[in-house]
């Protein structure tokens, strides 16, 4: 038996992060075989038609420009109010629910999810995501002492599962006083799922029915993805349907600068509260910057500082959402070369709706994902399928990969 130092409840800690291990295979088959010979679908950041990491033009103009007091100096620990005012702004756009909001500055849209586990859900209790989900959810909860659960996401018409999330909810709700929800919309990773509004309604009808008999629920919408899943006030319409909502149930919402503004390695976020009650909020803005000082200290002062430099001026900000539509529009495309051939040869692909990734259920996701290598393709081996990276798979090389991943599911699964 090996010898430890670590406490006990560190004991055994040991990251397997299959996203980082199937790059890792990618690059090494790309030194071998040459890049233009490997499909890379593993990359969770957008790759332009030359493979090169992108970086959204006016992003970078203004974060090279900088003066260097603006890279080197703290930020405040809750951020930049200027910063908190503009999130604030990015997230509703023309669909701002009423009720009372602040925003805390975090590391990255992971460093929102964190603060709402670390102080939405109690030691013990259960965390609840749909199944298909974002890895790092349950090594967040675990590291804070909860437990991830999940309910079906898609019902046998690949719809929103309303009934299963209900069970889930009242099921959980029998044996935890509160709970947090995590919904990942729109956009979602993995699947490029959205929920519509009307999914939405349902959501929060069956929340505000668990509520009545005195139990709280707290709800985590994980808006990552939100820039690149269509027209911004339409993708926000749902949240109008946020307004005046019960005490005992409180709605955050975890935005990141890593997709948006393509500043991934930056990490940069934030998250925002909303409630209808103002003591609430004070609370939440208390126990998020304490957490904050707990956990990181403060944020990155020059990405914040980049955001509130191209929201303030208009020029700057029609240049860079130009520029970003045009990155929305490649992925589009590219996902619509795949989905078309996915229906041609009967791949049975999520319904996908935009964003970064889409899935494809399969039984042996791992044995999939070893089967494509032979064709020198890479892509994520999920618990339930298998994820392609639509934002890094050029146009040219999405041709025919549909095709080859419906050989290798049916070689895997007859």
């Amino acid at each position: 038996m090996s010898k430890s130092m670590a406490a006990s409840h560190a004991m055994g800690k040991k990251l397997s992060d299959a996203i980082f291990g199937a790059s890792g295979a990618a690059v090494a088959a790309a030194r071998v075989h040459g890049a233009d010979h490997v499909v890379n679908a593993t990359i969770g950041a957008y790759m332009d038609e030359e493979e090169t990491l992108a970086c959204i033009p006016t992003v970078e103009k203004v974060f090279r420009k900088l003066p260097i007091q603006d890279i080197i100096q703290y930020a405040p620990i809750a951020g930049l109010p200027e910063y908190l005012e503009s999130v604030i702004n990015l997230t509703f756009a023309e669909q701002r629910p009423d009720g009372y909001m602040e925003a805390v500055a975090t590391a990255g849209g992971a460093g929102a999810v964190h603060h709402a586990i670390a102080n939405y859900a109690e030691t013990g209790d259960q965390v609840l995501t749909s199944d298909w989900y974002w890895g790092p959810y349950s090594v967040l909860c675990r590291e804070m002492g909860c437990n991830l659960t999940t309910y079906s996401l898609f019902d046998k018409d690949r719809n929103f599962n309303t009934r299963s999330f209900f069970n889930k909810v009242t099921e959980i709700l029998k044996s935890q006083n509160s709970l947090l929800i995590i919904i990942n919309t729109p956009a979602h990773n993995p699947t490029g799922y959205t929920l519509s509004e009307e999914d939405w309604s349902q959501v929060l009808d069956i929340c505000r029915k668990c509520v009545e008999n005195g139990k709280r629920i707290s709800i985590l919408v994980d808006i990552a993805y939100i820039a690149y899943a269509g027209e911004k006030n339409e993708t926000r319409r749902f949240m109008k349907l946020f307004s005046n909502l019960p005490d005992e149930l409180f709605v955050m919402f975890a935005f990141s600068m890593s997709k948006g503004y393509t500043l991934y390695g930056q990490r940069m976020g934030a998250l925002i509260g909303l409630s209808s009650n103002k003591d609430i909020i004070n609370e939440f803005r208390a126990v998020s910057e304490y957490t904050s000082r707990a956990t990181w200290s403060n944020t990155n002062r020059a990405a914040m500082t980049t955001l509130i430099q191209i929201q303030s001026d208009s020029i700057l900000l029609k240049q860079f959402e130009t520029e970003r539509e045009s990155f929305y529009q490649i992925i589009r495309q590219r996902a619509a070369v795949f989905m078309k051939e996915a229906k041609k040869c009967g791949l049975p692909a999520l319904p996908y709706k935009a964003g970064f990734f889409l899935s494809i259920p399969s039984e042996d996701p791992d044995a999939v994902c070893h089967k494509l290598h032979d064709d020198l393709i890479f892509a994520v081996p999920l618990k339930l399928g298998v994820r392609i990276a639509v934002c890094a798979v050029t146009t040219k090389k999405m041709a025919g990969l549909a095709d080859k991943t419906m050989k290798a599911l049916q070689f895997v699964e007859g």
